[in-house]
């Protein structure tokens, strides 16, 4: 079976993706031109936002105020948790923009980390999308330091008294 060609190999040799575009011996259409494939932009944000996770050193990704919101959403039952809080994304036909707000740990050196999360994100978008990642903005929001609690301690469970008895 022939190696998979990956969106770089495909950039720097065009004719790789000619051979796909040809019409076969016998006249007929091959099948990579019977159609075409549409990203969500979602799709893009959870794949950028798994990636920048996998980087040791982040604390979060979003701002104060998103990640509050997110973790409410968090705790509604049904709800689910937003693997790419804190990313946006501007998808076009073969290119792609991200922005990224981070929480980092006291103590990491944030430009290296930076360019780790960078790299990480272009290299899980482009091999799994075939998008071109023409750029990846990174905020740095805050720093978490050892001694603060995150945001979901900080919200209170109601008291054992409040609740509800059950029905019968």
């Amino acid at each position: 079976m022939p190696d998979t060609p990956t969106p770089a190999t495909l950039h720097k040799n065009p004719s790789a993706g000619a051979a796909a575009s040809s019409t076969g011996a016998d006249g007929a259409t091959a099948v990579a031109d019977r159609g075409r494939t549409a990203l969500a932009v979602g799709v893009v944000e959870k794949i950028a936002g798994m990636a920048a996770r996998e980087v040791s050193g982040i604390h979060a990704l979003g701002s104060g105020l998103a990640r509050t919101f997110g973790a409410m959403r968090d705790r509604v039952p049904g709800g689910r948790s937003s693997i790419g809080r804190g990313i946006k994304a501007e998808v076009g036909e073969k290119q792609t923009a991200i922005d990224i707000a981070l929480v980092v740990e006291y103590g990491v050196v944030i430009p290296e980390l930076a360019r780790q999360v960078r790299e990480n994100i272009v290299d899980a978008v482009e091999r799994m999308t075939g998008l071109e990642v023409v750029e990846v903005n990174i905020a740095v929001n805050d720093v978490h330091l050892p001694d603060e609690p995150d945001v979901v301690e900080e919200e209170e469970e109601p008291p054992s008294s409040a609740q509800r008895p059950k029905l019968k």
